[in-house]
């Protein structure tokens, strides 16, 4: 485990010389003032991408592209950035909240590449949505997701942002005055990656490691991969993204559930339970 002791800690959000804790704290503040606080969460890599002005958050036409959904009262923020005026998906999508222990809980980020090609995994074939698959799903676009190098929940390729997100995500909660924040892993591809980013789990850790295990050779998981679908072929147990879409496929008996994580200000936990693992 590493600390990074280089850094100053960032200065507090205030509002009238008062410290901010929570969400909530900041979503009870006028328009401007909790946009201001928010925009930290914004990517300049992001933005650059679109052309989209820092200042004003509006493309070259003066079209805003940046919502905040943070209506006074709540516990929680969205932040959704369209490349474009109405454009389908979002280019970066965060959810943000504070929980009933009064922890600061990242709920979603979602990055698509806006010039990658899309996969119509989040409907079924009357197009209703799939809820990232778990409600429904619509095999025959997983299938060509999967083909393509997606992972499951995915829509569009991404776009490599995830190391910059968690950076901004730890000065964020610490101008908060917090040390650490929890995230929910919608997938298994998703708890490896924050693994290899440095978080560690509040619960999980030990179902991560029987999976680990269970997809060895001679495991209970590698037997099911059996080629009885597209998501369970033979050697899906090599890769994370292999691994995930049998996950996704129903492999474990169960549904994806019960994995919680943190990451801690400034550290890298060290935690690895897919050891060499390709992606």
């Amino acid at each position: 485990m590493t600390h990074d002791n280089c850094h100053p800690r960032p200065e507090r959000f205030t509002a009238d010389g008062v410290k901010l804790y929570s969400i909530r704290q900041v979503n009870n503040l006028p328009p401007e003032t909790k946009e201001a606080i928010y925009r930290h969460l914004l990517p300049c890599q992001v933005l650059s991408r679109c052309g989209i002005d820092p200042e004003t958050l509006c493309d070259a036409q003066g079209n805003r592209l940046v919502t905040f959904t943070c209506p006074e009262g709540s516990r929680v923020v969205e932040i959704d950035v369209r490349p474009r005026v109405g454009f389908a998906d979002p280019l970066l999508y965060l959810q943000m909240a504070d929980t009933r222990l009064n922890q600061i809980e990242v709920m979603l980020f979602i990055v698509n590449d806006p010039d990658s090609e899309r996969f119509e995994t989040d409907r079924d074939w009357q197009g209703e949505r799939t809820k990232f698959g778990t409600f429904k799903r619509n095999i025959p676009e997983e299938i060509r997701a999967m083909k393509a190098g997606l992972a499951p929940g995915q829509v569009r390729r991404g776009l490599r942002l995830s190391r910059v997100l968690i950076s901004l995500f730890e000065e964020f909660v610490q101008r908060l005055g917090h040390d650490y924040y929890l995230m929910e892993p919608l997938a298994y591809h998703n708890a490896i990656l924050l693994e290899r980013l440095g978080c560690n789990y509040v619960q999980g850790l030990r179902r991560m490691q029987w999976i680990h295990v269970n997809f060895q050779p001679g495991g209970l998981l590698h037997e099911r991969l059996d080629g009885s679908t597209p998501f369970r072929q033979p050697d899906a147990w090599r890769t994370v993204r292999g691994r995930s879409w049998a996950i996704h496929d129903g492999i474990l008996g169960e549904p994806w559930h019960g994995i919680r994580m943190y990451k801690r200000v400034g550290q890298h936990a060290g935690v690895d339970t897919f050891p060499g693992g390709a992606y």
